[in-house]
């Protein structure tokens, strides 16, 4: 079981004998491969009729040197190999073709606008799909016929309430802090700068206070709850939801639906309270207001209407952002990626439809007169 050859001018004879199983000898291997790449022979033979039986290691051996051959452009015969020996060179040097890729003929303007149509259509039917499923599921909560665990309303109540308390309380005392700063550097010029606590009073409980709110639940909770449920797709547990006959949206939706929508309220009114905290610490200890004074154009410029119509967006907020992460995470694709993507989409639609929903609650409040 050697690597013997015998090495002429313009040819090398690689000479075969013996049984090669599991065969070792690096020093025979490099110094065969040294001779090619030194004397570069026009030709490689092989003589293969003493030869006994192979493995794999002699079929490595004659591939790398048939590579090199090729490489070199010389030319290889293994004619005189076995049938079978002959067959695995030839494949493993074989190249697997590419199929010819057909272009599709581009679509004309009038197809892209049907297909983008058509696809809007069934967007816009599966969302009202999952909203009217939402609105029977309330409706089977009111009835006491809902499939839905108490425990996951708690668990939801709370991920939802007090686990937001913090970071709401934070974001929103910042934002009435620098609502003040920015109202103040036009009143000062005025010297009317005592009326940051009614401007910071009027734009926090009127429309500030729930729109941070609801960017922060957007964020926090709405991305949350499209993760969990798109999880869920992931590991077919919804899958095992429909077998047992147990409805998602009365499961998995509405516990985290009514958790925001009593939730969200609340969380307003911290945040109303929080940013004129923060507007109160700029006008006290940044432009010299006394809290006496800072306090009584607060209550001065408090109106009840201002205060119910933003405890009313934060309302719908609850109902926007629940519902885009619910939908995100259930129509969630079934691979990890998948749920990242689910889990922007519903960050950025629950933003987007609660600026949308603003601008239409604005516009109405705006006829009504309030």
């Amino acid at each position: 079981m050697k690597l013997d050859y015998v090495l002429t001018k313009n040819r090398l004879t690689l000479l075969l004998s013996g049984d090669y199983l599991a065969y070792d000898d690096a020093e025979a291997k490099k110094r065969l491969f040294q001779e090619v790449i030194k004397h570069a022979p026009a030709h490689i033979d092989i003589h293969a009729k003493d030869l006994g039986k192979w493995d794999s290691s002699l079929v490595i051996i004659l591939f790398e040197l048939q590579k090199l051959a090729h490489k070199k452009n010389l030319v290889f015969q293994t004619e005189a190999l076995p049938e079978g020996l002959k067959k695995l060179l030839d494949l493993a040097l074989a190249v697997r073709p590419k199929p010819p890729q057909q272009k599709a003929p581009a679509a004309c303007f009038l197809e892209r606008t049907g297909a983008y149509a058509c696809a809007l259509y069934h967007i816009c039917r599966r969302g009202l799909s999952f909203i009217h499923q939402t609105i029977q599921s309330v409706g089977h909560y009111l009835t006491g016929s809902a499939v839905m665990r108490r425990v996951d309303l708690w668990f939801a109540l709370e991920d939802a309430g007090p686990k937001a308390i913090g970071i709401v309380s934070l974001i929103s005392f910042m934002v009435g802090l620098i609502l003040a700063f920015v109202g103040a550097i036009q009143l000062k010029s005025f010297g009317a700068q005592i009326y940051v606590a009614s401007l910071v009073a009027i734009g926090m409980t009127r429309i500030m206070g729930a729109i941070m709110a609801g960017i922060i639940m957007a964020g926090r909770t709405g991305a949350s709850y499209a993760a969990s449920i798109g999880t869920m797709q992931v590991n077919e547990e919804l899958d095992a939801l429909k077998t047992m006959g147990i409805p998602a949206s009365d499961f998995l939706v509405l516990p985290r639906v009514i958790a925001l929508t009593l939730t969200m309220p609340l969380l307003t009114m911290l945040s109303d309270f929080m940013g004129m905290l923060g507007g109160g610490a700029v006008g006290v200890f940044m432009l010299g207001i006394s809290p006496q004074e800072y306090w009584k154009y607060s209550v001065d410029a408090f109106d009840l209407t201002n205060f119910l119509v933003g405890i009313f967006h934060g309302l719908v907020f609850g109902w926007v952002i629940a519902l885009c992460g619910c939908y995100y995470g259930i129509n969630a694709g079934r691979n990890a990626d998948s749920v990242g993507a689910a889990t922007t989409k519903a960050v950025v639609s629950a933003i987007v439809w609660m600026i949308v929903m603003t601008g239409i609650i604005t516009w109405l409040c705006e006829v009504i007169g309030i």
